[in-house]
């Protein structure tokens, strides 16, 4: 990286996506995290919470997950101890939410409102800002942060389940060609895989070697 482009990037741009094997972000039916939480998973995810970074979300991410941060406090939620602990937890976290239909003041905790274009402001912030920047859920505004060249770091806890029959939110949907250098990997609790890249957005397949 040569020196003038170290200068303009201080913040590190991570998109953090949860997946299904078969390449879906959630699936009608099943609960968080596919039900497939364990010990180790969630070990990580408490000191992840613990760094210096502030969470990236659209409109639509925002108005599930601050409502489903407030029904954690009801007696009936429904919701695991672990599963409220981390929706819970989010209040207090740093979160910037990228809207045009929301207005201040927000409800959730310490949520700052971006109205305008979402990959100039995010542009801005990581050379503005210090720490870790990174999104929560919000497909399509990965998929654009990504287009853009602006992410450091690709993220995916691969669980070990397909839900072709029931699956939504297809992630990868709409992306361009991407080439990916493995960084980490890890697997937790026996079952679920961490994989963690460098992306490079690329015009397409690479031309064939001759023999």
């Amino acid at each position: 990286m040569s020196e003038s482009t170290a200068s303009e990037s201080t913040a590190t741009l991570v998109v953090d996506l949860i997946i299904s094997l078969d390449g879906y972000a959630s699936a009608e039916g099943w609960p968080g995290w596919w039900g497939l939480e364990g010990p180790e998973y969630l070990a990580w995810l408490d000191e992840e919470g613990k760094k210096d970074f502030t969470t990236l979300m659209g409109a639509t991410t925002y108005r599930v997950m601050s409502s489903l941060s407030q029904e954690t406090s009801a007696e009936d939620s429904g919701f695991s101890q672990d599963e409220g602990a981390s929706l819970s937890g989010m209040a207090a976290l740093p979160k910037i939410v990228f809207s045009s239909t929301l207005k201040e003041p927000l409800a959730w905790a310490n949520t700052e409102l971006i109205t305008g274009d979402a990959v100039e402001a995010v542009r801005e912030l990581k050379r503005t800002r210090t720490g870790i920047l990174s999104t929560l859920g919000s497909i399509s505004l990965c998929r654009s942060l990504l287009t853009a060249g602006l992410v450091d770091r690709y993220r995916l806890v691969v669980f070990p389940v397909i839900t072709g029959r029931t699956g939504s939110e297809r992630i990868f949907d709409g992306y361009p060609d991407v080439a990916l250098e493995l960084v980490d990997s890890r697997t937790f609790d026996g079952r679920s895989q961490l994989l963690e890249y460098i992306p490079r957005v690329i015009d397409g397949p690479p031309a064939k070697r001759q023999s």
